[in-house]
């Protein structure tokens, strides 16, 4: 009970009473890591997507992860494939940015530009990678896409692109401009976040007139500052401080832990090495301790949703003598086992992820590896994460979270897997012919070739350290009509949130 006091005057002090002094229909949110873009076409990150997207930038189509609508309209309207794999969109006329200027399909091209442009590197456009996207105008509210090689789900693919406005320069911007039912009002880096609701926004006005974003690294602070009165939704808190069912609520929430192995650094190379690292960590001992109940080892990137999974996928068993024995073959044989190897997690993406991290160390160790523990801020991760890998680098064991809410591996696998992917640690030529004849295919077959890569990619290559696909929880006050989504982690709508 002390301990719990004291967390709560903490959140008071921390917030500065925020919610006391904000109108009824105002919210706060408080978040686990630091926004250090507010760049749409980055929006597919999670610390940034949570405030940005369907907030202040739309996309042209949105899934239903509320219902069984499937993929739904948004600022397209309709459309349709044509001939050659085109496909023809319809868009929303009487849209209009926050700046005034009304939405047509130049501001779509230009977006469609900007995010591919070499001038900027989009987190939005690694999930077009093997992909050429053309587009012509047709008229002010019609835009043909086509992809090559031709993609049959297209209009999914076009939930990752926010719209921005066609002036909008080829560099990060600090002051997001969308059409969505927020704007940005007010950005106090390291404090605070505030959108605002716009009056002239195109569709229903939703219940939410202002959104206040703070941030608090730690996840107890999180709930209590929800108790206390002082913030309205915390999208992840830790199992331990889930303790009450009214205002506490589980979601699988799409994630997938997992540690990414560079194959281009011995000792990684080793197929060995990579099933002893595999071998050497006991998942089921984080499991409703660290982690919470519900929390499912994995064997794939993509959460078991997903279109292909593979449910005869066993997951390799923990086994620290067989993990021992397998690199003392390696170094048998002469491969440097014994070479400092860095495990690299980013700081609070996670409840407990510096000490799920700790534990992955000591568990690596009691295998006989030699891991030296890094943890980073979310933008210097990210250097380490996305390619091009600094040169110097020692053999990295990165520890990351993929999130995949969509349903199908081409939001995934290219970027993850393929030689050419912004994200991957190997190079395979078979891996790539698989990602491609999947990524073209459809029905039956694509499903079947999904299916296969990833019992490929798990069994026969061991090509990472599939650790788990995660459970988050969230605490929402009482006062809101809210609940969390598989999507919540990377998108949190405010136009959802109604007032009880």
């Amino acid at each position: 009970m002390k301990r719990k006091l004291m967390l709560i005057g903490a959140a008071l002090a921390f917030s500065a009473g925020a919610a006391l002094a904000q109108d009824k229909t105002d919210v706060t949110i408080v978040l686990n890591e630091e926004v250090d873009l507010m760049e749409p076409c980055m929006a597919t990150r999670s610390n940034i997507g949570r405030v940005v997207l369907q907030n202040i930038n739309e996309t042209l189509t949105e899934l239903d992860v509320r219902g069984d609508k499937g993929l739904m309209p948004r600022l397209a309207e309709s459309w349709e494939q044509l001939d050659g794999g085109v496909w023809r969109f319809h868009l929303r006329k009487g849209a209009k940015f926050s700046d005034g200027s009304d939405f047509d399909s130049a501001d779509v091209e230009h977006t469609l530009k900007r995010t591919f442009s070499e001038k900027i590197v989009c987190e939005s456009a690694r999930y077009f990678a093997g992909m050429n996207l053309t587009y012509k105008v047709v008229d002010a509210n019609t835009i043909d896409i086509s992809s090559d090689p031709a993609q049959p789900i297209l209009p999914l693919l076009l939930t990752l692109i926010p719209i921005v406005p066609s002036d909008t320069p080829e560099e990060f911007i600090r002051n997001p401009v969308g059409t969505g039912p927020y704007a940005l009002t007010e950005w106090n880096v390291g404090e605070n976040i505030v959108l605002t609701r716009r009056d002239d926004y195109w569709g229903e006005k939703p219940a939410v007139t202002k959104a206040n974003y703070v941030v608090r690294g730690d996840a107890a602070v999180r709930a209590a500052m929800v108790a206390a009165g002082e913030a309205d939704i915390a999208p992840t808190i830790a199992d331990i401080d889930a303790t009450n069912p009214e205002t506490d609520f589980a979601y699988p929430n799409s994630e997938t832990l997992y540690l990414r192995l560079d194959h281009s650094k011995p000792p990684l190379d080793d197929i060995r090495v990579r099933k002893a690292l595999n071998m050497a960590i006991d998942k089921q001992a984080f499991i409703g301790t660290l982690l919470p109940a519900g929390t499912v080892e994995a064997v794939a990137m993509v959460p078991p949703t997903t279109l292909g999974w593979n449910g005869d996928i066993k997951p390799i068993p923990f086994d620290l003598e067989g993990a021992k024995k397998l690199l003392a073959e390696a170094r048998a044989d002469g491969v440097d086992v014994d070479q400092k190897i860095e495990l690299v997690g980013r700081l609070n993406n996670y409840p407990n992820s510096t000490e799920v991290m700790e534990a992955l160390q000591s568990m690596l160790a009691d295998a006989g590896l030699n891991v030296d523990l890094k943890i980073y801020e979310v933008a210097e991760f990210e250097k380490l994460y996305s390619k091009p890998f600094p040169e110097d680098r020692a053999p990295q064991l990165v520890a990351a979270m993929h999130d995949n809410s969509r349903g199908d591996p081409v939001f995934s696998m290219y970027y993850k897997y393929h030689t050419e992917g912004t994200q991957s640690g190997i190079s395979n030529p078979k891996v790539d012919e698989a990602i491609a004849a999947a990524t073209a295919a459809s029905g039956k077959e694509r499903e079947k070739l999904w299916s296969d890569l990833f019992a490929y990619l798990y069994e026969d290559q061991v090509n990472d350290v599939m650790l788990f696909h995660m459970v988050g929880i969230a605490r929402v006050a009482t006062r809101l009509n809210w609940r969390p989504t598989i999507a919540t982690n990377s998108s949190l709508q405010l136009s959802e949130i109604g007032f009880n």
